[in-house]
């Protein structure tokens, strides 16, 4: 079939939400065109997520959002497990001070953060967003070009693209499209979602309140100045007034200023995609899994899988990276999805503590059980666990830094004081405890980038103390800061190319892109 090259794009992203306005972003600064295929002539106007942790702010960091995010977030101070009776029982602290630089929790208003990255769009020409439209078709799943088809005012239309993401939610085609059914994780429950701006002094910790009562088990959150969020899980019968439902939380007898924003019923569910591609056919964030939201990772998850695959479909697209190396997408996420999965369930199980004889029994386990030191502790880091040996994590190496992120210090380059991900840009990176010898050199080269010395990137010694740490004199990052491979102490080479290298070779040079390799601030870190 001949194919109107007008009609012709890199990337199709069906759906225009956070996670697919992210993924476009991510995509232009690696010079690849997208357009985006959006039912909403506009941002959904009611908010819905409210939370995200460290990482994500990273990865809105490398999508060019950072500065605007850090505007409008609040940091948190983590998630308490309260009783019945509002008496704690175990606290989950996070800092200000996460591993990627940022606060590991942060509270938002999610139109906010859709108005962010749409302005943010709006400044790359490499998107086009096409609103107002209806997806109708996608595929078929053949060896060629993917096919969709779309309806607007003024009538049928088709793309044809390199790849297509299904960014489009719970309900989607794209899921449809590629025969993908869902996996019943075994939790849905029906909750009251209420969002209140109120000046009212309202008893908060700055952090996430869980409610464990079987009878009523509740969720609440201050996210702005003036802006709280109460989520109650619904039971039969009539249902309480909102301002009787949130008493406990007011001054008592408060009569003053109290508007309900938004008070939505949803029915919380644990699912997740059996399949998550077919052939150049993708599935990201709730069209590939649904978590509830008790442990704040739904848009989180579907983030990581727009900074995940994103680095590996340019790659191929504009370089001719190997195929295979698209599938480690799913290999990757998906494991990780279901592990935040089960730990929403796990926190769901926790507030409500069931409903049968034993609920008493099991809710004064758990209290005694977050009373072992160090154990909430360790609870609170489990939510991005390290990756398992796969193709682009090194084979075989059970423990150190293999499949962790790297950190994200503030350093200094060129007398300027930036993270670390701004002077490493969007590539690959070569982190060395010492001067690298030709080996290392040569293969920062064929990557396409330089390999940095720690000591002159002028940080507070984060670094160094990471490689001593995890026994390595030298790391390789990948695009989205995932520890590839290590050079061992008193080693002289990564000891698994043979491993992944495959995968990254490329037949074609990049396609120029101002984003891809800011190289003038590595060449000032190198001697």
């Amino acid at each position: 079939m001949t194919v109107d090259e007008a009609a012709r794009v890199p990337v199709v992203i069906v759906g225009a939400g956070p996670v697919g306005v992210t993924a476009a972003l991510l995509l232009a600064r690696r010079g690849v065109r997208s357009v985006l295929l959006e039912r909403h002539r506009d941002i959904y106007p009611l908010p819905r997520a409210a939370a995200t942790d460290d990482e994500v702010r990273r990865i809105l960091q490398a999508a060019g959002v950072g500065e605007q995010f850090a505007a409008m977030a609040r940091p948190a101070n983590g998630l308490r497990l309260l009783d019945a009776r509002h008496r704690v029982m175990a606290e989950f602290r996070r800092t200000e001070h996460g591993l990627h630089g940022y606060p590991q929790t942060s509270m938002f208003d999610q139109p906010e953060l859709e108005r962010v990255l749409r302005d943010a769009l709006a400044r790359h020409p490499e998107c086009e967003l096409r609103g107002g439209v209806e997806v109708t078709g996608i595929g078929p799943d053949t060896e060629g070009p993917v096919r969709v088809t779309f309806r607007d005012h003024t009538g049928e239309h088709e793309l044809w693209a390199e790849a297509v993401l299904g960014c489009d939610g719970a309900n989607s085609l794209t899921r449809e499209a590629i025969g993908a059914v869902w996996e019943d994780l075994r939790f849905e429950e029906l909750w009251s979602v209420i969002d209140v701006r109120t000046t009212a002094d309202v008893r908060s910790w700055e952090g996430v309140d869980q409610v464990c009562d079987p009878d009523r088990p509740a969720t609440f959150t201050r996210i702005g100045e003036d802006r709280y969020r109460w989520e109650f899980r619904m039971r039969e019968g009539a249902e309480q007034p909102v301002r009787d439902l949130v008493a406990p939380w007011l001054p008592p007898s408060y009569e003053g200023d109290f508007e309900v924003i938004r008070e939505a019923q949803y029915t919380f569910r644990a699912r997740l995609a059996d399949r998550w591609r077919s052939g150049r056919v993708f599935l990201l964030g709730d069209a590939a899994h649904l978590t509830p939201p008790f442990i704040g990772q739904g848009l989180c998850a579907g983030l990581r899988d727009a900074y995940n695959l994103t680095w590996k479909l340019a790659r191929v697209l504009q370089q001719g990276a190997d195929e295979r190396l698209l599938d480690t997408y799913e290999s990757e996420r998906r494991p990780h999805a279901r592990h935040v999965i089960r730990l929403a369930v796990v926190m769901g199980w926790a507030m409500t503590g069931g409903q049968d004889g034993a609920a008493a029994l099991r809710r004064r386990v758990l209290s005694a059980a977050c009373r072992i030191p160090g154990l909430t502790e360790l609870a609170g880091r489990d939510l991005s666990p390290p990756l398992t040996a796969g193709p682009l994590v090194r084979r075989g190496y059970r423990r150190g830094l293999a499949g962790t992120h790297c950190p994200q210090p503030w350093v200094s380059v060129g007398g300027r004081r930036v993270r670390l991900d701004d002077p490493l840009g969007d590539s690959f990176a070569v982190l060395t405890a010492t001067e690298p010898g030709p080996s290392l050199t040569a293969l920062a080269h064929s990557l396409g980038v330089h390999a940095v010395t720690v000591t002159d990137l002028g940080d507070d010694g984060t670094l160094a103390a990471w490689l001593r740490a995890g026994h390595a004199d030298a790391v390789l990052l990948r695009p989205d800061r995932v520890v590839m491979d290590i050079v061992p102490t008193g080693g002289r080479d990564f000891t698994s190319t043979a491993a992944w290298a495959p995968l990254l070779h490329t037949t074609r040079s990049p396609v120029p892109s101002e984003q891809t390799a800011p190289k003038s601030l590595l060449r000032s870190t190198t001697r």
